[in-house]
């Protein structure tokens, strides 16, 4: 026997042999690797699939959102629109309510006056300016207006505008008004439709 043929020998008693039972036994090892690859392709893909319609849903909620956030600007400016036309409007018929309310005194002056043109009693026409007069002032404290009482008040510049400081003996009149040159009025109370003009005692 030669060399070689002695070499070929040992290296193939050192080989270890592979009989078909260990093919088989590892058979299934490479059938479960890949079973598991194509179960992570698969969960993958269907999460996926699962974002992909959330995206969706959302994309359909954000797109309602946004209609029904139009609609609501295009109420809320209708709305606007139409509170400042109502407050136009009751402004305006309040002016006229007013205007209205002041006619039948106006026209208790013009019968007045043709009286004064046609009388030479002055008792008469004085009678009858008084009585227009308290007309017109009931009709006035009805709409809320009311005269400020000033003469012999103290000055409140809130309610008075001084005109005039008038030198006084009385120390007690110092600070007070003396004189009303200028009634003033407040409507609704508190609120000050003309400041009285006064002199003021110093």
């Amino acid at each position: 026997m030669s060399k070689n043929q002695n070499k070929d020998n040992k290296a193939k008693a050192t080989q270890p042999e592979i009989n078909d039972a260990e093919i088989l036994d590892n058979a299934p090892e490479a059938a479960e690797e890949n079973e598991t690859a194509e179960d992570i392709v698969n969960d993958e893909m269907a999460q996926i699939d699962a974002l992909c319609k959330q995206l969706a849903e959302e994309k359909e909620k954000v797109e309602k959102e946004k209609k029904e956030y139009l609609f609501l600007m295009a109420e809320f400016d209708n709305f606007r629109k139409r509170t400042i036309k109502e407050k136009g409007e009751i402004i305006r018929n309040a002016a006229e309510a007013a205007m209205k309310g002041l006619l039948p005194i106006v026209d208790d002056f013009e019968r007045g006056l043709d009286a004064v043109r046609n009388s030479s009693d002055a008792e008469a026409v004085k009678e009858g300016m008084e009585l227009i007069y308290n007309k017109l002032m009931k009709y006035l404290e009805q709409n809320g207006v009311k005269p400020i009482e000033s003469t012999g008040a103290v000055f409140d510049p809130e309610l008075h505008e001084a005109i005039a400081m008038v030198p006084v003996e009385d120390e007690n009149m110092k600070g007070k008004v003396i004189d009303t040159p200028t009634k003033g009025y407040t409507i609704n109370g508190d609120k000050v439709l003309r400041f009285a003009k006064v002199a003021v005692g110093q």
